[in-house]
This record gives structure tokens, sequence and C-alpha cells, in this order.
């Protein structure tokens, strides 16, 4: 077990804490900002010098793709090799205290105190109705201590969601043995670096035996000089790494990992890679009005937790736990052509719609066109035959099972 331990650099800062339309997604659900508002990452002149093709996406400028690389090659280079994201757009906290554990068990279904420390989980924040209101990555750091991540176009909801929900906590008597504190951690960088590759890279910079850091495990590495928060996973579905860095040593440590093989990797390779792994993104698989049951996320809810009333939105999710959720998120393989965002979903030889598409790409893996969405119960099951209106013309659908690519995460 890995002691705790505080995020220490050389300074001491504490851890206190294609075919592709990769822009369709920068527009919708908030996830765009006007010109001129845009955030920047503190990488952005890094990117820039890279040849970066900027884009608006989450309220952020963000890279597209990198010079003359395209999001194919770019793709393909991850599955074969190792690529670098900056996914320092991402909201990045550290919830303490020591009610803690009991507080986020509130806020979300997830079984989190039986979570080892330096152990991490998928989970999701649930309004009253048991609507998604993000999806989040929680990392048990102590029995007092959380480090979450939670996605940039859903910050200032989050946020405010987090606040509300804390002034009610600490005013209760569930607080009565500690108060629970919100840290953010502003301008931290994240990086994600990810591929086959990605271990052996990274072990070549560190001491740690990176054999003995599993999927969804963390710890603190030592680094070319630096003590960085790494953790094991990531959004491609490759074996990879999420590394936390300070806001003055982000760039620097950007610059240590972004040699060769490793290739800079924009969003537009990250999408069809998230899309291949059948990972979702917020704003368009998920929303306020989808519970977990429905997404296919039914497994964050903790086993021991779906008979207790004690976490928000439990009524809506035990009422789809129950007698089944009116409609499931399923894989698709179109034939012909890729089904965009917002392509009705039909029965077969009728006008009938049983749902829409939410994502959908040419997967530069498989050679075949596949798409996530949402049907109605009973006609999610694996092999059912559908037809999807794209550019005013019917086309087969199969319900195929996600991933869409095997996964390839380092379990040791």
């Amino acid at each position: 077990m890995i002691a705790l331990r505080t995020l220490r650099t050389r300074s001491g800062l504490g851890f206190r804490a294609s075919s592709l339309r990769c822009t369709q997604f920068t527009a919708k659900r908030g996830y765009a900002a006007a010109a001129g508002e845009l955030k920047k990452t503190g990488l952005y002149e890094f990117h820039v010098k890279r040849g970066a093709k900027m884009v608006p996406f989450a309220g952020y400028s963000m890279p597209l793709q990198y010079g003359d690389v395209g999001q194919v090659a770019a793709h393909n280079h991850v599955r074969s090799s190792v690529g670098l994201f900056d996914v320092g757009h991402m909201v990045q906290s550290i919830f303490r205290g020591a009610t803690v554990t009991q507080f986020l068990e509130w806020l979300t279904p997830s079984s989190l105190s039986s979570l080892a420390p330096y152990s991490s989980t998928l989970s999701v924040l649930l309004n009253d109705r048991g609507g998604i209101i993000d999806d989040t990555v929680i990392t048990k750091h102590a029995e007092d201590s959380f480090y979450v991540v939670t996605n940039a176009g859903r910050r200032d909801r989050d946020l405010a969601w987090f606040n509300e929900k804390l002034e009610e906590w600490n005013s209760s008597e569930r607080s009565a043995s500690g108060k629970v504190e919100l840290e953010v951690l502003e301008d931290w960088g994240l990086l994600a670096l990810q591929g086959p590759e990605a271990a052996e890279y990274l072990q070549s910079l560190t001491s740690f035996d990176l054999k003995g850091l599993t999927f969804g495990r963390s710890a603190f590495l030592p680094i070319e000089g630096f003590n960085l928060h790494v953790a094991r996973g990531g959004y491609t579905g490759e074996d990879g790494f999420e590394i936390s860095v300070p806001p003055k040593h982000t760039e620097e440590v950007a610059q240590l990992l972004a040699r060769h093989p490793v290739q800079l990797t924009g969003l537009g390779a990250r999408d069809s890679l998230r899309l291949e792994a059948g990972m979702c993104l917020y704003g368009q698989d998920l929303d306020e009005d989808t519970t977990p049951v429905e997404a296919g996320l039914t497994w964050v809810i903790g086993k021991d937790r779906r008979d207790s009333a004690d976490f928000i939105g439990f009524e809506g999710v035990k009422k789809h736990l129950k007698d089944g959720p009116p409609r499931r998120r399923v894989g698709l393989i179109v034939e012909g052509a890729p089904a965009r965002q917002g392509a009705t979903i039909y029965k077969p030889g009728t006008k009938e719609p049983l749902g829409s598409v939410t994502s959908g790409i040419p997967s530069p893996t498989l050679m075949k066109n596949i798409a996530m969405g949402y049907v109605q119960s009973g006609w999610h099951k694996k092999g059912t035959e559908l037809e999807v209106e794209v550019r005013k013309q019917m086309r087969k659908a199969v319900v195929t099972p996600m991933p869409f690519v095997r996964t390839n995460y380092y379990r040791g």
C-alpha cells in the first residue's frame, strides 16, 4: 500500500488538496464559449508553437490536431505507440474532512467506503431525479481525502452543486464528527500519456516500478526531479497514465513527456479513440435527463447501495433498477455512411422512431461506421437490426456490444 504524502515539486509546492467533424461537439449543450471568452490551459503557447490547430471546446481553446498530422494518423499512433494529450481543461479538486466519505456517498451512488487508498472509480453526480449532472473519476487518497476530476464543460454547474451541497451537509447533524471542505486545484495541468508504449516510456523517466501500478490505481511518482500524482487509466481504451502537474511546472513536464516516440495528440483523435472504447462524452451521450441505468452505467452504483435511500437521486435510480429503464444506450455498426449526433433510429421498414444517435464516426481502427445512441428498451439486444436515417436515406444498423475495439488496460 502506498503511503499518503503531499505532492512536492522541486520548488516545494504542495498538493493541497478525416471525416471526423470534431467541431460538431464544441457547440453542443453549452460546451462552446463565445469568441473572446475562451479560457486557455497552461499549455496554450506550447500547443501553438508546435503547430496546433486550436478550436473551442468546453469553454477552452484546445488543440484539434498538430501540423500536417491528420486525425486518423494521430489516432493510429496512439493505438500502436504512444500519444500525449493536454486534458488540463478538466476540473481537479480535493475533498477532505472527517465525514468526506459519507458526503461523497451522498453525492454519488458509488461504494467509496470500501475503496482502497490510492484506488479510483468512475462515478456520477446525480440530480434529485437521478439524472446525470456529470460523470467523474473519484480517487481515494485516505479516509479523509479524495481527489476528484470532473468535466470542464460542467464546471459551473458542478462547482455550484458542490458548494450548495457542502453548505447543506456542513450545517446538518451528518457533519457532527467533522465538516468537509473543497479545494479546487485551479490552473493545475493534467496530461494523459496513452498507448501500448506509454508504460515503457514513462518507466524510462522514473525509478518507481510501474508494474505495481495497475489500472485504476494511482501513486506519487518521482519523474525527473518532480514528484507527481500519476493515475493509471485514461479515455482511449489503451494502457496509459494521467499525470497531475502544479501550474508553474506544467509546460516543463509536458516537454519532458513529448519526446520520441510520443506524439502530441488533439481532440480529433481523442474523440474517435474514446468512441471506439465505448466511452461517453458528457453533453452528447450523457445529460441530466439520463439516469445511469439508461446509460449502461449501472455498475457504478454500488451493490450495497441499491436498496439504501442515502444518496441524491435514489428514487429515480431505484425505479429504473426495479422496473427497467424506458431506453438504453447501445453501440451500433452503421452501413453505408456514418451516422452523426442527432440522427434518428427507426424500427426496420417503418418510420417508427426508436431513439437517436448521440455520437458517431467512421472508426479508423475497424474501418466501419460506429455510433452510440439510445433506443427503446427491447430493441437494445446484441444483433438487433435497426435503421438510421443518414442524409435522408435509411441505413441498416446493427446493435453491437461496446467497446467496439478491445481495451488494453494493464491489470498486472
